[in-house]
């Protein structure tokens, strides 16, 4: 299995190879405390047969964790007695730290990377990791899993980075001193990216936004009011944008966007709950301003919610295995496959192929493109205007893509020149989001 390395330009991901990787991550954050080792290989099964490549996943979500064979993570619930004064069990068959071992060996088998968070944010936040034993558990991690391949760390977990800094970078550069050929990253607060607090810390080596769930007219909290960053509603492009012409130049992605079927807004079961149409139009928005890939996540899953556990939260409606083939899960892989369809590396977030008004919340549009190609994103199904003669080639061919199927149909063959409209099918059956597809004619990606 190869490791996951920078692109040459910082702003992609690749194989050790050099062939392109677009990270496609499923959200699984209790897999390790609430799954059996068969529950974990038919998630793992699933998930790589839907075109998914990195699994996100916390190793200690709380002090009080245990495995499915009621095995702790920790001993009294302490890090310190289990990092520092002790060492965690790694004898006992079904302990918590070999059934770790055994479900990240599943993924390799898969060919699935790991984004593995070492604790999420509350264990910082509630002093359970600390400057007394940071830098053990930290080491003993990097030690541990520094020989695996398809490990990726992400540290934080639904937290702002100024927030027990010292902790955060602490382990950022434990983990990286030990094990510097694994990828690292942060997860942090909702509305919040990584790089506002980590981007020129020598750990980070990608960045990663939590756009999060609430909609356009869903109020903030008192405390982010005047934050200008935060009010930014579902435009999670905005974010790639914001931080694109920032240097040193890394790769970024949509970490944590609103989950499918979780309410909008997370907290208020009454309000309408988010769709496949929405998480698709979270991940083209994304990847179309200039991300390196996208993470889905469905209610059910993230949770791993599991008869026995109650009412679950955020309104959970499903088991996990029911939700594992839900629309907007089915439908990510289109978009990794219409990624890798083109050349990859020379891609570029570019809205000046755009005639006219880009549109505003639903209505936007947004543009890629490389020399030879252009993509262009309507949610809405509204007609595109392009300014032609961006690409290569005197005679371009335009299609359509639904990225509901992965189909593509011929839109026919004109000038590269001059100013362009072209209006999407009329589709009465489902959503009519559409990506345009313009290509030099002389090109065959999609022939």
């Amino acid at each position: 299995m190869e490791r996951i390395i920078l692109s040459e330009n910082k702003r992609y991901l690749m194989y050790e190879s050099r062939k392109p990787f677009f990270w496609l991550g499923d959200t699984a954050w209790l897999l390790f405390q609430k799954l059996s080792p068969d529950e974990a290989e038919k998630y793992i099964k699933d998930r790589q047969s839907k075109g998914f490549n990195v699994i996100q996943a916390v190793l200690i979500h709380q002090e009080t964790n245990t495995n499915v064979y009621g095995e702790p993570a920790l001993y009294d619930g302490s890090i310190t007695k289990t990092f520092v004064n002790g060492k965690p069990d790694l004898k006992n068959t079904n302990s918590y730290w070999n059934h770790v071992d055994k479900v990240i060996d599943m993924a390799e088998k898969a060919g699935l990377y790991m984004g593995l968070l070492p604790v999420w944010g509350s264990m910082v936040e509630n002093r359970h990791l600390n400057k007394d034993n940071v830098v053990e558990y930290g080491t003993w991690l990097a030690e541990h899993f520094k020989n695996r391949k398809n490990i990726i760390w992400i540290l934080g977990g639904d937290i702002k980075g100024d927030k027990h800094y010292d902790i955060w970078n602490t382990l950022g550069n434990t983990i990286k001193s030990i094990d510097p050929d694994s990828l690292m990253t942060f997860h942090p607060f909702g509305r919040t990216n990584s790089s506002d607090w980590f981007h020129n810390a020598p750990w980070l080596d990608f960045n990663m936004f939590q756009s999060g769930h609430r909609r356009y007219n869903q109020k903030m909290k008192a405390e982010e009011e005047d934050d200008i960053r935060l009010q930014i509603g579902q435009d999670n492009w905005r974010y790639v944008v914001n931080y694109y012409q920032k240097t040193p130049v890394k790769p970024t992605l949509d970490g944590e966007p609103s989950y499918e079927s979780i309410p909008q807004g997370l907290h208020d079961t009454t309000q309408p709950y988010w769709d496949a149409n929405d998480v698709r139009r979270y991940a083209y928005w994304s990847v179309f301003a200039g991300s390196c890939g996208h993470t889905y996540g469905h209610n059910a899953v993230m949770q791993m919610h599991r008869p026995g556990d109650g009412e679950g939260s955020y309104g959970v409606r499903e088991y996990w295995y029911d939700a594992l083939d839900a629309e907007g899960a089915r439908q990510m892989r289109h978009l990794k496959e219409l990624m890798l369809s083109v050349p990859y590396f020379e891609r570029i977030p570019d809205q000046s192929v755009i005639d006219g008004d880009a549109g505003e919340k639903y209505e936007r549009l947004l543009a890629t493109r490389g020399l030879s190609y252009i993509f262009v994103y309507t949610f809405t199904g509204r007609s595109i205007r392009l300014k032609m003669g961006k690409i290569t080639g005197d005679k371009v061919c335009a299609r359509w893509f639904d990225p509901k199927t992965g189909k593509i149909q011929k839109a026919g063959e004109y000038d590269n020149k001059g100013v362009l409209e072209f209006t999407p099918p009329e589709n009465k059956d489902s959503w009519p989001d559409y990506v345009l597809i313009i290509t030099d004619s002389e090109k065959d990606y999609f022939a």
